[in-house]
């Protein structure tokens, strides 16, 4: 049989619920699904022996469904812990990476816990501050959507005719 037969290119590839653009190399293509980082796109790529920079709408369905469960479950390929993106989940104290609703459901939820045990983090991000320490006399100017600008000094309004 011929072995080098052209297959077509799929334009859109569904690779754990998320379409992806079957013209982009596939490292490139995975950094599209939310949880999935440029580091761990490459790190699936190696583990499933996919070339990285084949185009995502070449893979074959064996491929696909391969990735598909190195995203599932990255630690039984033997992937380190460091690459995931959820390490020591505190309720349950186990490294996982989530990607997707999942993921955004999570930080949300996490946000909140910090709001109602009235953390530092917690009350920064009720007040709609920054919350890692950035200084907020020059950036971080908003006010329920508006933007608020330099407050000037009275002497410096009687100065100006």
């Amino acid at each position: 049989m011929a072995e080098e037969q052209k297959q077509e290119l799929k334009y859109f590839v569904r690779i754990a619920n998320t379409d992806l653009n079957g013209n982009k190399p596939i490292f490139q293509s995975l950094t599209k699904i939310k949880g999935i980082s440029f580091m761990f796109s490459n790190a699936i790529c190696r583990t499933a022996g996919i070339e990285t920079t084949k185009k995502t709408g070449y893979l074959t369905d064996n491929e696909a469904a391969k990735i598909d469960d190195i995203i599932k479950d990255p630690l039984k390929f033997k992937l380190p812990s460091w690459l995931l993106n959820r390490k020591r989940d505190p309720e349950n104290n186990l490294d996982k990476h989530l990607i997707g609703p999942t993921l955004t459901f999570t930080q949300d939820n996490d946000i909140k816990m910090m709001k109602k045990i009235k953390s530092y983090k917690g009350v920064r991000h009720s007040f709609g501050q920054p919350v890692r320490g950035q200084r907020t006399r020059s950036n971080f100017r908003r006010n329920k959507g508006k933007v608020l600008g330099v407050k000037r000094k009275e002497g410096a309004k009687a100065g100006r005719p």
